[in-house]
């Protein structure tokens, strides 16, 4: 099975600050480190290192060719990412010493993805396959409607949170994964609680307190405990998860083993400097665990 990931590439410039900047404030930073990110590319290295064949759906522009380059030597299939005449997006991400961060996006090619090139992407699918977005890139409802058309199980991560992106692509979802602040905006938004939504499968992420899984149809609400680690830099951390609970789900785990596996990947992660270029793969993440 494949993995389709309709997906952000960015060039991530990480600034090391003691403290994360307020209005008006001039910070100088400890260091700088330069790596591959977006929300796109680092859930498709997560699924690619845990396992599964990864296709990624994208764009970069003749700065990123290296970009594109990383994400093939990480073992994602990149014959759907295009060289276009768009600047490669980029992040610009501060982290303090706490590990927490804050990040101003410039999207660049990732908002110029042909429609055509989606759809021969997904021409090469199978029923069953797993299609997943986020909200980084164009092309998020016209790939849900013709993913669900095609019976791929459909997720989305709905990053960073934008209620009417959310209101466009869920009627086709099967799976939404949001973090908590997420999920509440989300509900002032539709007014309807989240297990409330017509979604098989939603995961809630919720820092340092675990993950809620919800599946209204089979009368589950069930949490899971986060692992206890110090972490370094939080970025990446929920990509990491998602890429590794989809790749749970291709590789024929249950949910309830794939969120398990991912929560250790997740907390593995902010034990680390970085993002798509420090992401753990599943040897590593089941040392980690004691599996």
């Amino acid at each position: 099975m494949t993995i389709f990931n309709l997906g952000s590439i960015n060039v991530d410039y990480v600034y090391r600050v003691s403290h994360l900047p307020g209005a008006g404030e001039t910070l100088a930073a400890h260091s700088l480190q330069t790596g591959l990110g977006g929300k796109g590319a680092n859930m498709s290295v997560a699924a690619a290192r845990a396992g599964s064949h990864v296709a990624h759906i994208g764009a970069v522009g003749p700065d990123g060719i290296w970009a594109r380059d990383r994400l093939m030597e990480y073992g994602v299939d990149t014959r759907h990412i295009a060289q276009i005449d768009v600047p490669t997006g980029h992040a610009i991400i501060n982290v303090d010493d706490a590990g927490e961060n804050a990040i101003t996006l410039f999207s660049g090619a990732n908002q110029s993805i042909a429609q055509s090139a989606i759809g021969a992407a997904l021409s090469a699918g199978s029923v069953g396959d797993i299609l997943v977005m986020q909200n980084e890139t164009n092309g998020q409802e016209y790939l849900a409607k013709t993913g669900s058309n095609l019976k791929f199980r459909v997720c989305y991560a709905a990053a960073p949170f934008d209620a009417k992106a959310v209101k466009s692509v869920l009627p086709y979802l099967d799976f939404l994964i949001l973090n908590e602040v997420e999920a509440n905006q989300l509900t002032r938004a539709l007014g309807v609680e989240i297990g409330a939504l017509k979604v098989a499968d939603i995961i809630v992420t919720l820092g340092s307190k675990g993950a809620r899984w919800i599946n209204a149809g089979a009368g589950v609400d069930q949490h899971f405990d986060a692992l206890s680690v110090t972490p370094v830099d939080t970025t990446g951390a929920g990509d990491t998860f998602t890429g590794y609970v989809l790749s749970g789900l291709d590789r024929g785990l249950s949910m309830g083993q794939s969120i398990s596996l991912a929560m250790r990947a997740a907390a593995l992660m902010v034990t680390r400097m970085g993002a798509a270029d420090v992401i753990p793969d599943l040897k590593e993440v089941e040392a980690f665990a004691g599996l």
